[in-house]
């Protein structure tokens, strides 16, 4: 049975949002040599190792030396941006099991995520092309508005919204409990309102960038927020391009296993959207 401040500490991985990853994914904060500084405290099941064994410790004592190596040549053409790197069907471990892997470099440290592989590289991304050429022709209110539909149709959610600057536009299959609306504290993705965060080791660490992770864990209010509308998992897509910027969100009804190739496909249509838009304010503004 868990202590009083055991429990504390859970609501405070609940509470404030910035002290745990949800549970459908897995996360390392490296330094820039790659030595482990924090571990997210269900790491034993995708390195079969302790989280407290791999603190100040080579990530290359646990992983095998391929997959270091290939990791780390990603990172090198990384570094200097303020982008995500992605890998994917990536095996870690003498395990089966294949992962995908997300990292992106945040205040002097590595963000490592990893995900049960989808095994379908390539699949969303083939879509972008066409989803955008099918916006050629739109403008105004109706390129605001297929940008919302194309959104859905390429990651499959119950609702996309789309605000940029006054304009919003809904592409929904059926109705919601509520219209989404702006949440503070929402990370990228939400796999699942309903699911227990994944505290950090060290839980005091006073210098960290989790909330930065695609996958942090939630706020209260952010969840409860969420709750309201009627959604159990959603998934945030920012863009700007000079002076267009906006956001979609997307919405579902059901929790949703995290895709990583996903997440870069809506990213990609996003920009492209964001420069399709633009060229139209330039044309008619």
């Amino acid at each position: 049975m868990e202590t009083a401040d055991e429990l504390d500490k859970d609501a405070e991985v609940q509470g404030a949002g910035v002290a745990g990853i949800q549970s459908a994914g897995y996360l390392l904060e490296l330094s820039l040599d790659w030595i482990v500084l924090r571990a997210s405290e269900n790491i034993h099941r995708l390195l079969d190792e302790s989280h407290v064994t791999l603190i100040e410790e080579p990530l290359g004592r646990f992983v095998h030396a391929q997959a270091l190596h290939d990791l780390r040549n990603l990172f090198s053409r990384l570094s200097g941006t303020t982008g995500i790197a992605r890998a994917y069907a990536i095996r870690l471990t003498q395990e089966p099991e294949l992962v995908d892997i997300a990292f992106q470099l945040k205040d002097g440290r590595v963000l490592l995520e990893a995900v049960p592989s989808t095994g379908c590289f390539g699949e969303c991304f083939g879509s972008v092309g066409g989803l955008v050429a099918g916006l050629s022709n739109a403008s105004g209110e109706a390129l605001i508005a297929g940008g919302a539909r194309r959104m859905r149709a390429l990651t499959g959610y119950d609702r996309v919204t789309l605000i940029c600057g006054g304009h919003r536009a809904e592409s929904s299959r059926g109705a919601f409990a509520a219209r989404a609306a702006g949440v503070d504290g929402l990370p990228t993705i939400v796999a699942d309102v309903d699911a227990q965060p994944v505290r950090l080791f060290p839980r005091d660490c006073e210098e960290s960038s989790a909330e930065d992770a695609l996958l942090a864990s939630c706020s209260q209010s952010a969840i409860d927020a969420l709750r309201r509308e009627g959604v159990k998992a959603s998934l945030r897509v920012p863009f700007s391009v000079d002076d267009v910027s906006g956001e979609f969100r997307c919405d579902s009804r059901t929790p949703r296993q995290p895709a990583f190739e996903l997440h870069a496909a809506a990213e990609l249509f996003a920009q492209l959207f964001a420069m399709r838009l633009e060229l139209d304010t330039l044309k008619n503004g």
